[in-house]
């Protein structure tokens, strides 16, 4: 069996789905749904109810309401939900017309429910999976692609609707939404339309974020900054999410089972602004506690005692606790440390005494006074849980060996009973408690060897308590840090089980709280952004901090709050006290200069396309916007003056209406001064095509030129990447041509890429190189025109077609001989004459002689119509010399020099005399 997978629904309801899987097919072969009413007691089987031949993949419960149900099928088999809404008992299917990858329940509404699919769709439903709706394609999760940030409500995604409040393109996997933020990394450049988050010191950009809590509207985060490796800085937002102070540095952080960064920071739970962090000190690793969100840290006191009641001589701050603060990701296996809303006060960890955090000796602590003073539980590592809220814990050891027995306290970890839970030794794999650990009932699974199947044991620890909890079983109990009442500005009473009481709570009991103001002190401000806590415990600007600057966001005639260096601490309750003294003060904005003028296009690319809307967004750092002039000359002779920068905030639209780059400058100016911006934009048109010109024959160390050709000729700024030969790398030209030579004989390939923006194309040509060799245009009697469709690839064969007509008709050699046919009309060609592979030996000139003896036996045979051939049935081309050659006559000597000349100028007249003939015949 591959599983089981048990999912809990309220009370006594438990579903388990179970799969067979095939190892020789790889695949999942058979399922099958078990439900049970009575705790797990007994098991009813459900396929008939789903269909008996459905192969189930997945099972979800509802977040909101734990009686809706809904499985789903095995895409390789089909596409299809069941739905229940009588908690498992009876389902509905509804075939589907995607395959789901993946499903987001609404944390509050329960019937809104988000689908992706594996071709990268978003769909949504309000009917709980009943019926589904399109919201966008090409939705995507890859690391290496980037996505446009798409706002809609779900019950209401047209494209109408969708929005784009931030502008430009995001990394998809940076997006985090938790409570009432949202978080993304912007990878083209940030503006004002989108939220910055500001960190100490925003010149020094951060690697890695992760948003640890919000918390009462306080975003608590780990950043790993430029010179850290392994380790975060923790840093805690004001109510906003945007100025960010530091908390504490250097938080130990480790890689997950699945790749995934975590950060030894554990939040408490039950009681605000309580947290537990690891941090790396001098090279060794130490746990430190806050009470007051971060604010201020301690080291923890270690046990006075040992298990066996010996003292521990732990003197801080040489000494001290330390505990392992990883949470499991399973729902069926402990973490290193748990703590309950229910249960206030208490927290179970595993962890050791001395300088630092080891991973030897590890031993179970509890503290029942949140943190102030810690026991020894265990020696060894175990896994707790709470069950009735808190009112009871068991353990279970963690071990690889087969076990049968579990302790069960009922005084918050003080004394421990030993109960056997199977009569056979059982590997544990897994503990499933009920759901908010309001009942006395969990569940085990594991097996009992490692060839055996699975075994599902259900504990009911109800029949060991006999009376409810009244009144009297319940005592007060204040928190306090080392001994301070006044935590987060407020005095707090619980109302908590005694430790002797042994009754039981039941799902009524809710945790009771009292709560009385203090006056504020120091200690209840943190120091706010900007603003470093000095060696004295003062807070003083830092040093690349300018105070000034928070009023940069003024209008002439408003108020903005001048920091005094401190802010209260988020969810503080504080009153009265040194309030006023350490409160921002509120002050009238200064009229100032124009200064920080920015000019980004909307995109915040520096490209844009021909004939296309460009949005170019214009917004000052300092300075009264409303009454600054702006004026945006777009470079190519027309600009735009506007009497306020609040007349631009939504962009100006400018076309341009031809390819180039043009200098976009923008000037802001009041009565007090004027600032500048300037931005170079590359405005290019899409690249169709690219055709590298390159002689088909070159001679050896002799020069030769190579052009590509562009379609269409202006597409703006183009670089050109030219690969000669073998050459690992590449000539980089900003020109379309260059001239080169080829050192050594034989053949030789070139290639040509043309970067233009997005677009990269190439051509490429093969050059045969040697030391010498004869060429000669050819003609065509007229019939072949009217079958030229001007395609490389029938060139390609009619070079081979007259190639083998000329050798049938001199008896060349096939390896002296080349033919290319040329583009364009009327069509024509050019043979060329390469040395024989095995010269006559001697000096060069015999290869000479033999090349101009057999370049006479070609022309001869042109000249009396013996080179002709059948290009389809009717039609008979023959071959003619044109008397002209594209290709220099290669005697190479210098005494040959004046004769060259003068037969390149006779060729030239006689070829355009031939052209203008032809050019009358048709």
């Amino acid at each position: 069996f591959f599983g089981p997978f048990v999912f809990s629904c309220p009370p006594q309801v438990i579903l388990m789905l179970t799969k067979l899987f095939d190892f020789n097919l790889n695949s999942v072969t058979e399922s099958s749904l078990w439900r049970s009413t009575d705790y797990g007691a007994t098991y009813q089987k459900l396929n008939d109810k789903v269909g008996p031949k459905t192969i189930l993949s997945y099972l979800y419960v509802s977040p909101n309401n734990k009686r809706k149900i809904m499985l789903l099928t095995d895409p390789e088999v089909e596409s299809s939900l069941l739905i229940s809404t009588d908690e498992g008992a009876n389902y509905q299917k509804y075939r589907l017309s995607f395959y789901i990858l993946s499903l987001l329940f609404h944390p509050e509404q329960e019937d809104w429910i988000l689908a992706y699919s594996h071709d990268q769709k978003l769909y949504s439903s309000v009917e709980f999976g009943r019926r589904w709706q399109l919201v966008h394609e090409k939705v995507t999760v890859s690391l290496f692609t980037e996505a446009l940030y798409v706002t809609c409500r779900l019950q209401n995604c047209t494209e109408a609707n969708k929005g784009k409040p931030f502008p430009g393109f995001i990394d998809p996997n940076s997006l985090v939404v938790q409570d009432e933020y949202v978080f993304f990394l912007h990878t083209e450049g940030l503006n004002r339309l989108g939220c910055i988050l500001l960190f100490p010191s925003p010149s020094d950009p951060p690697q890695d974020l992760h948003v640890i809590s919000t918390d009462e509207n306080r975003v608590v985060a780990a950043v790993r900054e430029w010179n850290q490796n392994e380790t975060y800085n923790l840093y805690v937002s004001e109510a906003t999410g945007v100025h960010y102070t530091l908390a504490l540095e250097n938080v130990v952080s480790s890689m997950g089972p699945e790749g995934n960064v975590m950060v030894d920071l554990y939040e408490v739970a039950g009681i605000k602004g309580m947290f537990l962090a690891n941090k790396r000190l001098d090279e060794q690793v130490k746990t430190y506690i806050t009470f007051n969100r971060g604010r201020d840290w301690r080291l923890l006191q270690a046990p006075n005692t040992d298990l066996r009641g010996n003292n521990i001589h732990c003197v801080l701050p040489y000494c001290s606790l330390h505990l392992h603060l990883q949470v499991s990701g399973n729902p069926y296996t402990s973490g290193n440390i748990a703590s309950k809303d229910s249960a206030p006060g208490i927290i179970v960890a595993s962890g050791s005494i001395g300088s630092e955090l080891t991973n030897g000796n590890v031993s179970v602590f509890i503290t029942s006074d949140a943190g102030n003073t810690w026991r020894q539980i265990f020696d060894e590592e175990y896994a707790v849980l709470y069950l009735d809220q808190g009112g009871a814990l068991v353990a279970i050891r963690h071990t690889p060996l087969p076990i049968r027995h579990l302790w069960l306290s009922f005084d918050e970890g003080r004394q421990w009973n030993k109960y056997s839970f199977t009569s056979s030794p059982l590997f544990v794999d897994g503990v499933l408690g009920e759901p908010g650990e309001e009942t006395l009932i969990m569940t085990i699974f594991g097996h009992v060897s490692h060839r055996s199947e699975w075994q599902l044991v259900k504990i009911d620890f109800r029949s060991i308590f006999n009376r409810r909890c009244t009144e009297a079983d319940y005592q007060t109990w204040h928190l306090h840090d080392q001994g301070e009442p006044c935590l987060m500005g407020v005095k707090r009473i619980y109302r908590k089980l005694k430790p002797t009481a042994r009754c039981v709570m039941g799902k009524r009991y809710s945790v009771t709280m009292t709560s009385a103001p203090c006056d504020c002190t120091e200690a209840d401000f943190e120091c706010d952004y900007g603003y470093d806590r000095r060696t004295d415990g003062k807070c003083s600007p830092a040093f690349w901090f300018h105070p000034s600057s928070m009023s940069r966001s003024c209008t002439t005639g408003t108020t903005f709050l001048r920091s005094t260096g401190y802010r209260k601490v988020v969810s503080n309750n504080c009153t009265a006290g040194v309030i006023a003294e350490y409160t921002s003060r509120r002050q009238r904005c200064p009229v100032q200069a124009p200064r920080g003028l920015h000019l980004v296009t909307r995109e915040g690319t520096l490209t844009a396309t021909l004939a296309a809307n460009v949005t170019f967004l214009v917004f000052l750092e300092e300075g009264d916007g409303s009454s600054t002039s702006v004026t945006l000359d777009f470079g190519d002779g027309h600009a735009l003056t506007y009497s306020n920068v609040s007349s631009v905030d939504g962009g100006v639209r400018h076309v341009y209406k031809a390819v180039g780059i043009y200098r976009v400058a923008a000037s802001a100016q009041n009565h007090l001064g004027s600032d500048a911006a300037v931005l170079y934009l590359h405005v290019t048109c899409q690249l169709d095509y690219i055709h590298l010109v390159a002689p088909f024959v070159a001679v050896r160390n002799k020069e030769v030129n190579l052009t590509a050709v562009l379609w269409p000729g202006q597409v703006g700024t183009v670089t050109y990447i030219w690969w000669i030969g073998n050459s690992s790398e590449p000539i980089i030209t900003l020109e379309g041509s260059m001239a080169c030579t080829f050192p050594q004989e034989g053949v030789t390939t070139v290639t040509v890429q043309v970067s233009a923006g997005s677009t990269i194309l190439q051509d490429r040509k093969t050059i045969s190189v040697h030391e010498v060799f004869r060429s000669h245009l050819l003609a065509f009697s007229a019939n072949l025109d009217d079958h030229n469709p001007e395609v490389a690839e029938w060139r390609l064969d009619l070079s081979r077609v007259i190639r083998t007509s000329l050798i049938q008709a001199t008896a060349v050699e096939e390896e002296q001989l080349l033919v290319a046919v040329l583009p364009g009309l009327p069509t024509t060609a050019e043979f060329f004459l390469l040395p024989d592979h095995k010269p006559t030996e001697g000096k060069p000139e015999s290869s000479t002689a033999q090349l101009d003896q057999l370049s006479e036996a070609l022309l001869t045979a042109l000249n009396q119509n013996l080179v002709q051939f059948t290009l389809r049935p009717g039609v008979q081309v023959t071959v003619y010399s044109a008397h002209l050659s594209a290709a220099p006559q290669v005697d190479t000597s210098e005494n040959h020099s004046g004769s060259a000349m003068l037969m390149l100028l006779s060729v030239v007249v006689v070829g355009l005399a031939v052209f203008v003939v032809y050019k009358f015949k048709r």
